[in-house]
């Protein structure tokens, strides 16, 4: 009997071993916790530039810039740059790839400059799309205009906040007269109406609720629209589409432009053969535009120095005759601010590749559709070969040259 306690003693003291075995990693295991994901991490497609792309980026730079191009037209050049670098994988510095409202921006920017496909890719693995309405609109948009309303109607049921937002209120008008729910799409659609004035939705969606009356244009301004549009058996092809909605109804992934050459004045065609061919800009070349750059004739002198200095910026040029030739060239400054084209010069010098793209894109964005003026597409040329962003510096070039007088 007096051993009982003793074995009773053992028995515990092994029990207490083996939890403690149990519940210890095995030596060397790091048990680590997996960082949530980073919504720029994610590829919208192959754009052939490196993980890397946003190192030593900066953060307010972003943060001014992305909103800017989900709501800004840009040149054709400009616009390829952008759907480029925000289709890219590529995770941001500071945790900033964790930050809903610049997920929510980078997916919207795709989608306004013409790659929804994109903008659906990043948005699959988004986290929190319940929980963030700005995240959640450009989901619902990408899958508006991907056909499948059932999901976007999902989404919208279960969104967490700012569910009495115009937009989410719209949808959920839709949603509710495509599940048969008159009622109640009657009802919401009258408060869509009581907060704000929208001819073109409420001539569509008092159609589709009523069924009676003409419902005029079919309407594609983003996806709502079409969806609406398309199940009221509008014709789609007479309406005038967003650069999202034409992307989507044209099912074909975004192109870069195509510049002819033999549109511009033939004292830079060299030039622009060159660039065009993707040959490197040759000494000779630079040397005809110098000659060009001392014309007696005003058009073709102010042609010449723009020309000239195109070339420099894209083929980096940089002996002291070139210096010397480009130095007393009149070509105005552009209408960046002084800063941001020190910064843009500070991005390039660094070969930070992506600080440098969204620089050039802030100044192409204020710029709009037509692209910037002559003195900030030289910087923005000089800035995009410099980091490596070569074929993206030579269409830029291209376009300029096509711009010229």
């Amino acid at each position: 009997m007096s051993r009982l306690p003793c074995l009773l003693a053992l028995l515990l003291l092994a029990g207490s071993a083996s939890a403690a075995a149990a519940q210890t990693p095995p030596q060397g295991v790091e048990v680590t916790q997996l960082a949530a994901p980073d919504a720029f991490s994610t590829p919208g497609r192959d754009t052939g530039l490196p993980p890397t792309l946003w190192t030593g980026a900066s953060v307010s730079t972003a943060k001014t810039v992305l909103p800017l191009l989900a709501a800004k037209p840009l040149s054709p050049a400009a616009g390829t740059l952008a759907r480029r670098i925000l289709a890219t994988g590529a995770p941001w510095p500071q945790d900033l790839g964790r930050d809903s409202a610049l997920a929510a921006a980078r997916a919207n920017a795709l989608m306004f400059q013409g790659d929804p496909k994109a903008a659906a890719a990043v948005l699959v693995r988004a986290p929190g799309l319940d929980r963030n309405s700005d995240l959640a609109r450009a989901a619902a948009e990408t899958m508006l205009l991907a056909g499948d309303d059932q999901r976007a109607c999902q989404l919208a049921e279960g969104l967490s906040v700012g569910r009495d937002e115009v937009y989410w209120l719209k949808l959920r008008t839709y949603c509710q007269a495509i599940a048969g729910q008159a009622a109640q799409a009657q009802l919401t659609f009258d408060l869509v109406q009581a907060q704000v004035k929208d001819p073109t939705f409420a001539r569509l969606m008092g159609a589709k609720l009523t069924g009676a009356g003409n419902p005029g244009a079919a309407s594609l301004r983003n996806g709502l629209d079409y969806a609406l549009s398309k199940n009221l058996g509008l014709d789609l092809a007479a309406a005038k589409p967003s650069p999202a909605v034409a992307a989507a109804l044209s099912s074909a992934d975004p192109t870069p432009p195509t510049f002819d050459p033999a549109g511009v004045a033939g004292d830079v065609a060299p030039l622009a053969e060159a660039l065009a061919r993707n040959e490197p800009v040759r000494d000779a070349v630079i040397a005809a535009l110098v000659e060009s750059a001392g014309s007696a004739e005003p058009k073709a002198r102010a042609r010449g120095q723009a020309a000239l200095l195109l070339a420099v910026a894209v083929s980096g040029a940089n002996s002291p005759e070139v210096r010397g030739q480009i130095a007393a060239l009149g070509v105005p400054e552009g209408k960046a601010p002084v800063g941001r084209s020190l910064a843009l010069e500070s991005a390039a010098e660094q070969k930070l590749m992506g600080e440098a793209a969204l620089l050039s894109l802030w100044t192409c964005a204020e710029a709009g559709a037509a692209g910037p003026a002559i003195g900030d597409r030289v910087r923005i040329v000089r800035a995009l070969h410099a980091v490596g962003l070569d074929a993206d510096a030579r269409a830029m070039a291209l376009e300029g040259l096509l711009a010229l007088k």
